[in-house]
């Protein structure tokens, strides 16, 4: 029997302070931010979105706690989750580590800084697909992480399969993509490439290997 799973821990309050943080920083310019901030760019890098300061710098750190808190939980009271693994670690921390780069960059901005979003946000991107990919082989059976269809979750050796596949084409496109921006190639055509082989090519893999898969599983 499992230990009972404890609603609040270290990772938790920790993850949500983070996420928070960027409030510090808000508090200290918003005398001197614009009454409104971009808060969105196209692949340019061009702001086509909004907000009155006070969201900007206030609500977004506020509404990004509340998803780490939905995330938290949702990872923590997964009956299948495997709390050892370093992909659940990792993704515990994916919501706070967005908030950590977001927000002084948004911030900074609409002060005047001319930071180039369109390839900080792409190489942040590119090495989160870097890590996951990693980790993705090493990701068992659960309802939460990882490439969760019908036939992955039906079978063991499936989302084993799969995720050893995904693995691998996770990391590979993610160094290409890598390559590509620190070689200042366009960044939206590197990722309008990208993304449909990262999010298509494990589930066509997967409904294949459901048609293949052995009588007997190992």
């Amino acid at each position: 029997m499992k230990p009972k799973t404890k609603l609040i821990d270290r990772t938790l309050v920790l993850t949500t302070l983070v996420c928070i943080l960027p409030i510090l920083f808000s508090l200290s310019v918003y005398d001197r931010l614009p009454e409104q901030v971009p808060i969105h760019f196209d692949a340019s890098g061009n702001p086509d979105n909004y907000a009155h300061k006070a969201f900007a710098a206030f609500g977004i750190p506020l509404l990004l706690a509340l998803f780490n808190l939905i995330l938290q939980l949702g990872l923590k009271f997964d009956p299948k989750r495997d709390a050892k693994s370093r992909i659940y670690h990792i993704s515990r921390w994916i919501v706070a580590s967005v908030s950590l780069l977001v927000m002084p960059i948004t911030l900074l901005i609409a002060l005047g800084n001319d930071i180039p979003v369109e390839r900080v946000v792409p190489l942040f991107v590119s090495l989160l697909f870097l890590i996951l990919g990693n980790y993705l082989p090493k990701c068992r059976q659960n309802y939460t992480i990882g490439i969760k269809l019908p036939w992955t979750l039906a079978s063991e050796y499936n989302w084993n399969k799969t995720h050893r596949f995904t693995g691998w084409l996770w990391t590979a496109v993610s160094i290409a993509l890598l390559a590509g921006l620190l070689l200042n190639l366009n960044s939206a055509l590197l990722f309008m490439i990208a993304i449909p082989l990262l999010a298509f090519l494990p589930i066509i893999y997967s409904f294949v290997l459901s048609f293949r898969e052995p009588d007997e599983t190992p």
